[in-house]
């Protein structure tokens, strides 16, 4: 596995240890990151339009359309960092 994966996967366990919830844009940014960082671009169809914060975790997703894995993970990394105590 590489450092990047591996740094990766601790961030994703390290924001689960966050001592308080982090607003709601960075909530979103969050999970665009990696998401983008896990998966790629976005995919599948859209939620409904009454599933606001389905749509609203598709929306920030799809903004990240085209970053390469590798940057969305080192933007995700850097973010948690920021956040932790």
């Amino acid at each position: 596995m590489s450092d990047l994966r591996h740094a990766f996967e601790r961030a994703a366990e390290d924001v689960k240890r966050l001592g308080t919830r982090p607003d709601n844009d960075t909530l979103l940014k969050l999970y665009a990151l990696f998401k983008q960082g896990s998966e790629g671009d976005v995919h599948g169809e859209p939620p409904g339009f009454f599933d606001f914060v389905g749509t609203a975790k598709y929306e920030a997703w799809a903004k990240l359309r085209g970053t390469p894995s590798d940057e969305a993970m080192q933007h995700y990394i850097a973010l948690v960092e920021r956040l932790l105590p």
